[in-house]
C-alpha cells in the first residue's frame, strides 16, 4: 500500500479516536463550545480580553461551562453564585491547584502557590504559623509598615515635585516590608543587594532557589531547603508585585478622579491630621477612604480569572461529573463586576462600598484575593499596606497629573495573568 495512504489512514484513525474520546468525556462535563482536535477552543478565546470571552461564552452556555485548552478540558465558573458554591460550599473538592505549565517548570511544584495535596496543606499551615510568629496580624507588623510608609514618603520627597514614574519606588515599599518580616531588617532603596532582589522580582515574577541550597531530598518531608526557599520566593513575589501594582493603579485612578482624592484627603485631615502617622485603628473612622481602597481593588480587577484551581477528586457539581484533576477557572471578574451588586460596574465609584448614610458597606462579592481554601495567605498584610501607604502618601502630598483628568487613560494593559495600569508620570507636591 502507498505509504502516503497509510499515513493518511493512520492520521484519520487517530483523529476519529480523539474525537470519540472527547465526545465520551464531554457527555459528563458541563456544556460548552465544540472543541477542535488538538487546539480545542483556543480560537474562541480572545487572548487580549479573556474575561470578555468567558462572559460571552457564559451568555450562551450558562454560569458553568467547559472549555478545551488544547486537548484537556477546563471547567469555567462564571458569576458569584457558581464561584461561591464551588470555592466555599465545596471548598475541599475545589482546593487543588490547576495546571500552570510555566510556573510548574520554575517551581517544580514546590512552594505555597503552585503545590498540591498534602504538600500544599503542610506548607500553607507552616507558612501561616511562621508568619504569625514573626508578627503577622500583630502591632509589630503594623509598626514595620508605618516605618516603611515614612521611608516611602521621604523617597517621594526627593523627586522635588518633578514628574516621575512611580513604579520602582512603589515596588520597593511592599518588598521591604516582606524583607523586614523574613530577614528582620529593611534595606535602603539604593542598597545593591536590595536592588538585585528587586531586579529578580521584576524579571521573573518570583525568586528562584539560590544555587547554594544543596541538600539530599527526603521525600517524606516537605521542609527541604529548596521547598522553603521557593515558599519564601512566593511570599516576595505575591507580596510585592500585587501590592505595588494596586498602589500604582490607585494613584492613577486618584489622578483621574480628583473629587475622590479631595474627599479622601479631607477625611485624613479630619481623622488623622498632619502631626502623626496614620494607623490601622483610623480605618474604622474613615469609611470613605476604606471604600475608595475597596473600589480600587474591585475596579482594577487585578487577577481577572484567578489562578487555576483543580478538583481534588471526582466531583459532582450541579448534576455534572467533573473528573479528579480537571482544571477549574473561576472568573473573579464576573463577581467584581456584577451589575446587580455594583450598579454601573465599569465606573470607578467608592459609593459601591457605602450605604445611604455614608457608612462603609461590606460585600460578599468583594473577592480580589479569591476566596475559600486557596484565598491569598497575605490578604491581611496587603490590606494593611494599601491603607497605610495610600493614606500616608495622601497625608503628605498633593497629586498632580501632567494631563487633564479627562485625558487620563485607565484602561488596563493585560499581560495574561494580571491587569496592569498603563505607564504614566505623576508629580508629588508636598503639602
Amino acid at each position: 500500500m502507498d505509504p502516503v495512504i497509510v499515513l493518511v489512514l493512520s492520521l484519520s484513525c487517530l483523529l476519529l479516536l480523539s474525537l470519540w474520546r472527547q465526545s465520551s468525556e464531554r457527555r459528563k462535563l458541563p456544556p460548552g463550545p465544540t472543541p477542535l482536535p488538538i487546539i480545542g477552543n483556543f480560537l474562541q478565546i480572545d487572548a487580549k480580553n479573556i474575561s470578555q470571552s468567558l462572559t460571552n461564552l457564559s451568555n450562551v452556555y450558562g454560569p458553568v461551562f467547559t472549555l478545551y485548552l488544547g486537548r484537556k478540558p477546563a471547567v469555567v465558573l462564571h458569576g458569584y453564585e457558581a464561584v461561591k458554591e464551588a470555592l466555599i460550599d465545596h471548598g475541599e473538592e475545589f482546593a487543588g491547584r490547576g495546571s500552570f505549565p510555566v510556573a510548574e517548570r520554575i517551581t517544580k511544584g514546590l512552594g505555597i502557590v503552585f503545590s498540591n495535596g498534602s504538600r500544599w496543606k503542610e506548607i500553607r499551615r507552616f507558612s501561616l504559623m511562621t508568619l504569625r510568629n514573626l508578627g503577622m496580624g500583630k502591632r509589630t507588623i503594623e509598626d514595620r509598615v508605618q516605618e516603611e510608609a515614612q521611608c516611602l514618603v521621604e523617597e517621594l520627597r526627593k523627586t522635588n515635585g518633578s514628574p516621575c514614574d512611580p513604579t520602582f519606588i512603589l515596588s520597593c515599599a511592599p518588598c521591604n516590608v516582606i524583607c523586614s518580616i523574613i530577614f528582620q531588617n529593611r534595606f535602603d532603596y539604593k542598597d545593591q543587594d536590595f536592588l538585585n532582589l528587586m531586579k529578580r522580582l521584576d524579571e521573573n515574577f518570583k525568586i528562584l532557589s539560590s544555587p547554594w541550597l544543596q541538600e539530599n531530598h527526603n521525600q517524606q518531608s516537605e521542609f527541604t531547603l529548596e521547598h522553603l526557599a521557593t515558599t519564601v520566593g512566593n511570599l516576595f513575589a505575591a507580596g510585592t508585585e500585587t501590592t505595588s501594582t494596586t498602589l500604582r493603579y490607585a494613584l492613577l485612578l486618584l489622578l483621574k478622579h480628583p473629587h475622590v482624592t479631595a474627599k479622601v484627603q479631607d477625611e485624613i485631615d479630619r481623622v488623622v491630621g498632619r502631626h502623626r502617622s496614620p494607623c490601622m485603628q483610623d480605618r474604622s473612622h474613615m469609611p470613605y477612604t476604606d471604600a475608595m481602597i475597596h473600589e480600587v481593588q474591585r475596579f482594577i480587577d487585578l487577577i481577572p480569572n484567578n489562578l487555576p484551581h483543580a478538583v481534588t477528586c471526582d466531583t459532582k457539581f450541579r448534576n455534572y461529573l467533573i473528573p479528579k484533576g480537571t482544571t477549574v477557572i473561576t472568573s473573579l471578574s464576573s463577581v467584581l463586576h456584577d451589575s446587580k451588586e455594583f450598579p454601573n460596574p465599569e465606573v470607578f465609584d467608592p459609593g459601591h462600598f457605602l450605604d445611604g448614610n455614608g457608612n462603609f458597606k461590606k460585600s460578599d462579592y468583594f473577592m480580589p484575593f479569591s476566596t475559600g481554601k486557596r484565598i491569598c495567605a497575605g490578604e491581611g498584610l496587603a490590606r494593611m499596606e494599601l491603607f497605610l501607604f495610600l493614606t500616608t502618601i495622601l497625608q503628605n502630598f498633593k497629586l498632580k497629573s501632567l494631563v487633564h483628568p479627562k485625558d487620563i487613560d485607565t484602561t488596563p494593559v493585560a499581560n495574561g495573568l494580571t491587569s496592569l495600569p498603563p505607564p504614566y508620570k505623576i508629580c508629588f507636591i508636598p503639602v
